[in-house]
């Protein structure tokens, strides 16, 4: 059997390289598709307001909160008229009062005053009690302004009550239906996903030996990324993590056959690795007993110690058919072809590059 060609390191680099970029261009492609599925429109809130909210109500507190407005408005103009009004009488007061005290002076000093100061005095005393009387009308409409104000607070209380009462319900139905859709496009993203999920595992499962399993790996990893993301915004924490530890737990146990079915009827390529490794550090590739042959036949090592015990002795020697003498295995024997002594347990001879069924 020949050996896998594995390629110089900088090719096996491009490829790892190239794969993770192949994944990462499936996952892009595959987020496009899912956004455009999230793109589609979900329920209007108004939509389902209209369905709950009585319109008249609607109607009967827009237009109460015009009238408050208005009465708002109406009020402010008389605040504001108010204000003038109270000015322009404090003006009045004051010149009434220097007339008064020009009067007072007059008549101290004997002197009449004349008719247009006179007609001043009346004049101004005239507009002043016009000015309290105008004053005194502002605040009654300002007071019964404000009554009127007050009882539609009081109505378009009333009607904000019954319009939450409402609005409750809508504001359930709107998170019913938009968990609805939620759910709906989660549906639809993972119909996408899965039979994508399905094709990837089994890419990734029975196409292991491929030359082109880092594709398989690529699109694999990328759509089992997605899935992941796409469980992990739509459903609670409280279902994912047992879907979760289920995946886990199929994925673990999965390996762990795979790693018992190595130990217990590997395949040729791991059969062979175990066999080469074992030549290597001179140990028996069955039981890991010592391989005592030729300069190392008198010193001790283990695994770990192999490469720190070195022969001292002669390695010129004979090479001889050698078996384990702790489980009898045959480790060493002559080749067929060129009767030279060869690794048993390795598919060809070194002196001559004879193949054998090492199986």
């Amino acid at each position: 059997m020949a050996g896998k060609k594995r390629g110089t390191w900088g090719i096996r680099f491009l490829i790892h390289l190239f794969t993770v970029a192949l994944g990462v261009l499936f996952f892009w492609l595959e987020g496009f598709l899912l956004e455009d599925i999230q793109s589609i429109p979900g329920p209007l809130f108004e939509e389902v307001r209209v369905k709950y909210v009585d319109p008249a109500l609607d109607a009967k507190a827009d237009r109460v909160a015009k009238q408050i407005a208005a009465l708002d408005r109406e009020i402010a103009g008389k605040r504001e008229e108010q204000h003038l009004l109270d000015e322009s009488t404090k003006n009045f007061q004051s010149t009434i009062n220097q007339l008064v005290d020009l009067q007072r002076q007059s008549i101290e000093k004997a002197v009449a005053l004349s008719e247009s100061e006179k007609e001043t005095i009346s004049t101004s005393l005239k507009r002043y009690l016009e000015n309290q009387k105008n004053y005194q009308e502002l605040i009654k409409n300002i007071t019964d302004l404000a009554g009127r104000k007050r009882l539609l607070d009081e109505e378009k209380r009333t009607l904000d009550r019954q319009i939450d009462e409402q609005m409750t319900l809508a504001r359930w139905e709107y998170e019913r239906v938009c968990e609805s859709q939620r759910m709906k496009l989660a549906l639809y993203q993972l119909a996408i996903l899965a039979p994508l999920l399905l094709v990837a595992g089994y890419l990734l499962l029975n196409r292991r030996g491929s030359m082109y399993y880092p594709l398989f790996l690529a699109f694999g990893g990328a759509t089992i990324l997605q899935a992941a993301l796409v469980v992990h915004e739509y459903f609670p924490s409280r279902y994912t993590k047992y879907a979760l530890i289920a995946v886990l737990l199929g994925v673990v146990a999965r390996i762990l056959i795979h790693f018992i079915k190595i130990v217990a009827a590997p395949k040729l390529d791991w059969l062979l690795r175990q066999y080469r490794e074992a030549y290597e550090r001179f140990l028996c590739p069955l039981c890991e007993y010592p391989i005592r042959t030729g300069p190392r036949k008198f010193l001790y090592w283990t695994r770990r110690t192999v490469n720190k015990i070195l022969p001292q002795a002669d390695c010129t020697g004979k090479n001889e058919p050698y078996h384990c003498p702790s489980c009898g295995t045959t480790l060493f024997e002559p080749c067929p072809a060129c009767k030279e002594v060869r690794h048993s347990l390795l598919e060809h001879c070194e002196h001559c590059g004879a193949k054998k069924d090492v199986r």
